[in-house]
């Protein structure tokens, strides 16, 4: 209620300009990470995700853990932080509503399952650098099992190899850095 919203404490502080990260230099230097927890308990006794994601490419990995299994000597980072960039709070959400979605067929064993979704992820379109992380990461349109019978693709070998790549970091750069001035108005 709005008495309730006028009188109760802020137990925030009060936000200022989004403090952004630097854009990494090459593929997987920089990642972000979580964990998505309370999961049923599937045959092999995961009851968790690890989520790994690559700053630059936005490639992730999704790793079935269980609850129980220790780290050590992590920095983690919590949501709404100035400090992180949101990515996998972003790239769980997605996960979720996907698991949520596939929850009647997957009963009780999603993770013999969690490699589809992270291969439909990898191979989604990503707004931030115009085009799908695999195609980002590997340089070339991924060629699924329903594509194998394209033709017409040329294999790219060698220094063809190294150009193209080149190119599609430089553009992904680019466009991440389109993607971070967009952000910065709306949080601004």
């Amino acid at each position: 209620c709005l008495i309730c919203q006028q009188v109760k404490i802020e137990h925030q502080r009060a936000s200022g300009l989004l403090q952004q990260l630097d854009i990494p230099v090459w593929k997987w230097d920089e990642i972000s990470m979580d964990f998505v927890s309370g999961l049923p308990q599937t045959q092999r006794r995961h009851d968790a995700i690890w989520v790994v994601v690559d700053r630059l490419t936005k490639s992730v990995h999704f790793l079935p853990i269980r609850k129980d299994y220790s780290v050590s000597r992590l920095k983690f980072s919590t949501a709404f932080h100035p400090q992180t960039d949101g990515q996998s709070e972003r790239t769980i959400q997605t996960l979720k509503d996907t698991l949520c979605s596939c929850a009647l067929e997957w009963t009780g064993n999603w993770d013999n399952y969690i490699c589809l979704v992270e291969f439909a992820n990898n191979n989604s379109w990503h707004a931030s650098i115009k085009c799908a992380p695999f195609e980002m990461l590997y340089s070339r349109k991924c060629r699924a099992l329903i594509c194998w019978d394209q033709v017409g693709e040329r294999v790219i070998e060698g220094r063809k190899m190294i150009e193209v790549t080149n190119a599609k970091f430089a553009v992904a750069k680019e466009k991440l850095k389109e993607a971070r001035t967009r952000q910065k108005s709306y949080a601004d």
